[in-house]
């Protein structure tokens, strides 16, 4: 099963992968920039595996790059621990 199958799951594997990035000194920046080109990869190369993902698919696609790169800092902020 892949993280991309649940969205509960993805949240947990994000959440991972930013509280690593934290740890190995990563600025909130960095992260939200990284998080950035992930969710462009994704928008533009995986096709979404449930509403939740379908929905930020169609946030995304109808975002300027600044609102992209909003949803992207929503999206470190929302898994962050605080």
């Amino acid at each position: 099963m892949s993280v991309l199958d649940s969205f509960d799951q993805w949240k947990q594997f994000l959440a991972q992968r930013v509280e690593q990035a934290q740890k190995m000194g990563m600025s909130t920046d960095a992260i939200s920039n990284v998080a950035y080109y992930i969710g462009d990869y994704l928008a533009n190369e995986v096709d979404p595996k449930n509403r939740e993902e379908r929905l930020l698919k169609e946030l995304w696609e109808a975002g300027t790059e600044e609102e992209q790169k909003t949803l992207a800092n929503l999206m470190v902020k929302m898994v962050s621990k605080p």
